[in-house]
């Protein structure tokens, strides 16, 4: 795939789609896996992929402490001539966590109280789902050439344990070449910075496709900040695969301190992350932008 092809799939991302999904995701009250809501957003994102027309569907029940979680998956497979060999390791995974969590409000009670989650991370979640439907379209252009999988995994607020859980079935060699993950990505009324997360010396250059793609494809995330995460102690959902040494990256508007480039969104965790805290639009958008140059790239690499 020429990088013309890329470039010329990124603007059918539509953010009024990207606007729809959310909109709904935060109206189930809560997406905690405790709560009745949780029940309605697996209902939603399954619809949301069926409607699709193309993929398949699956899922992974488990738990944690008695709490029932279930990731999502949607695979799609390129076409003839290039038939993937699951064996091979070459896969590409995408990934966003649907859970929400308001418990940085006093108070608050998982089972019955809102968390509506709109940056954290029904920004990430929805921008999956119109991933998925671009994705169809590079397919059916002849652009794929080796299979994607998107997951929406369950009970990362719980500290990763969706994707710890799926990490778990994983055998060597694994499936999966690359995996890239997306968490809050539309709070900053300041910049349209991303920070970029990358887990052992096997995704050093899984990161510099991402600085290098930002550049050729002129998405113009500014600052797109690499942090080694040393130690995997990130709750985020690249860490399980990061850490085994799957080449993995998240994508999150800021992780650490604040600073001049990034004043603090203070409503993630509480009752209060709503969508009109979703600030910057832009760079929601351009996350997405990112996410799907950088999949797209290595979905035209043929398994190794």
């Amino acid at each position: 795939m020429s990088c013309n092809a890329i470039a010329g799939l990124l603007p059918v991302l539509n953010p009024y789609v990207l606007d729809a999904h959310l909109n709904a995701l935060t109206s189930f009250v809560s997406r905690d896996p405790r709560h009745p809501g949780h029940a309605k957003a697996k209902a939603y994102i399954k619809e949301q992929l069926g409607a699709i027309g193309f993929g398949t569907i699956s899922s992974q029940q488990t738990t944690y402490q008695g709490i029932p979680l279930e990731n999502i998956f949607w695979t799609i497979d390129p076409p003839t001539p290039y038939t993937f060999v699951p064996q091979v390791g070459g896969a590409v995974l995408v990934s966003a966590h649907y859970d929400s969590t308001a418990n940085r409000t006093a108070g608050w009670r998982p089972a019955f109280d809102p968390a509506p989650g709109a940056d954290d991370n029904a920004t990430g979640t929805a921008g999956l789902l119109e991933i998925a439907r671009v994705l169809v379209q590079a397919r059916s252009a002849g652009l794929l050439r080796t299979r994607v999988v998107l997951a929406f995994f369950d009970g990362e607020e719980l500290f990763f344990k969706g994707s710890g859980a799926y990490m778990a079935t994983l055998q060597k060699p694994y499936p999966y070449k690359a995996a890239i993950n997306l968490d809050m990505v539309g709070f900053n009324p300041i910049t349209d910075r991303l920070d970029l997360l990358w887990y052992t010396n096997a995704s050093a250059a899984l990161r510099d496709r991402f600085l290098k793609a930002n550049e050729r494809y002129a998405i113009g995330v500014t600052p797109l900040n690499a942090q080694f995460a040393a130690d995997g102690n990130t709750i985020m959902d690249a860490a399980p695969f990061g850490i085994a040494g799957i080449p993995s990256i998240a994508l999150c508007q800021r992780y650490g301190e604040n600073d001049a480039t990034f004043p603090g969104n203070y409503t993630f965790h509480t009752t209060s992350d709503t969508p009109d805290k979703i600030t910057n639009k832009r760079l929601w958008l351009k996350a997405a932008k990112l996410t799907l140059a950088v999949a797209l790239e290595l979905a035209d690499e043929t398994a190794q």
